[in-house]
């Protein structure tokens, strides 16, 4: 009996396994699915009669359909056997017994009478495995990192180390499918039956391995960006940078992990949905947009505007002492000074007398002093780097 239904499962699955089969990716896959198993497609809308083939057998003549932006591997016996990367349709052809067929063209009588001795040594079974498997080769979105507490950076425009809590998400591309399922893919999404290999599945522990590495080089990655001119060196355009900053993090990932040397993948776009500074960034950070305020055309402007502005004051309460007039004034050379007092004296009025004692010394104005600096740079009586060594002594910086 056994022998009868050894040999009877063998013809069966032998006869069945004649068909040829189409195969076609799984339908509702995630966008950020990289590897996943081609399915046959035994029946469409009812019609197709190869529903008892031998599961994991590809035979001779079958179609393979590989979609637009993505690439296809075949395994046999677990060996990668060929790789795909252009769309269109294929037809599979294999040199193995398992996969001989009379619709092939591989003839009646040898093919099956050898196939069904091979499969009846093996109770049956097909003594062989062909799996086909599709690589997604687009760019594979909504990658998400995250930190819990600040990382820390030297930042080359601030002059300072500074830190932050960031997250957002990244998108990936796989550049080597080879070496993706040869050297990273683990064992169980490359058998028959194998889950969707998804760069978001949180029990994928490959996956959850990218995301430590990723998090691991965001320090590394900040300081790539900030500390190279052609990116301008400031931290404020970062988050409006995808490219810029994914070529940092891309580089960052490769000198320590080797992402694409030794698993064929690779960084393409990164978007920073926050960077929550920690206290002392922050305060720096103020500190340089009051300075860039006051620095450069905009500086000058912004210090024309407010000696205009104390001029006016001083025309409004011309004899007060300490009024308008001195905040005007301070910090202006002697022939300035004195040709505008000139200008706002009334005529006919002789000037008041000096008092008795001298007054105290008024607070001096930052922006008169900024102005006096400024004069003085202009002039030349000073060089760049006294003005701005001045300039932070006035602010506080």
């Amino acid at each position: 009996m056994g022998f009868i239904k050894a040999f009877s499962g063998a013809v069966g699955g032998m006869l069945a396994d004649q068909w040829k089969d189409f195969l076609a990716p799984p339908a509702n896959l995630a966008p950020t699915a990289a590897l996943f198993p081609a399915v046959a497609q035994g029946q469409n809308a009812g019609r197709g009669s190869n529903t008892r083939a031998s599961e994991n057998i590809i035979t001779n003549g079958s179609r393979i359909l590989v979609p637009e932006g993505y690439g296809l591997l075949t395994f046999q016996d677990g060996q990668l056997t060929g790789l795909v990367a252009e769309p269109g349709g294929f037809i599979f052809s294999s040199d193995d017994q398992n996969s001989q067929s009379v619709f092939a063209g591989d003839g009646i009588l040898s093919p099956t009478v050898t196939m069904s001795w091979e499969r009846f040594k093996f109770g049956g079974r097909p003594g062989s495995q062909q799996l086909a498997f599709y690589v997604n080769l687009k760019e594979i979105p909504n990658n998400r990192f995250g930190t819990q507490s600040e990382i820390y950076w030297d930042d080359a425009y601030l002059g300072a180390q500074v830190g932050a809590v960031t997250r957002g998400s990244y998108s990936l591309r796989i550049v080597d499918p080879i070496l993706l399922v040869k050297q990273f893919v683990p064992l169980t999404y490359l058998t028959a039956d194998a889950r969707v290999f998804d760069f978001s599945d949180l029990d994928n522990d490959a996956a959850s391995q990218l995301f430590n590495e990723v998090v691991g080089s965001l320090a590394a990655a900040f300081s790539n960006y900030t500390n190279d001119p052609s990116k301008g060196n400031r931290i404020a355009r970062i988050q409006g940078d995808a490219i810029g900053f994914a070529q940092s993090l891309a580089l960052a990932v490769e000198e320590g992990y080797q992402w694409t040397t030794g698993r064929g993948l690779t960084i393409v776009k990164v978007a920073l949905q926050a960077i929550e500074y920690d206290e002392d960034t922050r305060a720096l950070l103020s500190d340089v947009k009051k300075a860039d305020a006051l620095g450069g055309a905009r500086g000058n402007s912004f210090m024309q505007q407010a000696a205009a502005r104390g001029f006016q004051a001083a025309g409004e309460n011309p004899g007060g002492a300490g009024g308008g007039a001195g905040m005007a004034f301070l910090g202006m050379g002697v022939n300035a000074t004195a040709g505008a007092a000139g200008a706002l004296q009334q005529p006919n009025v002789p000037p008041a007398p000096a008092p008795a004692a001298a007054a105290a010394p008024a607070a001096e104005d930052p922006v008169a002093k900024l102005t006096q600096l400024k004069a003085m740079l202009d002039q030349g009586l000073i060089t760049e780097a006294d003005y701005e060594a001045a300039k932070a002594k006035v602010l506080g910086l």
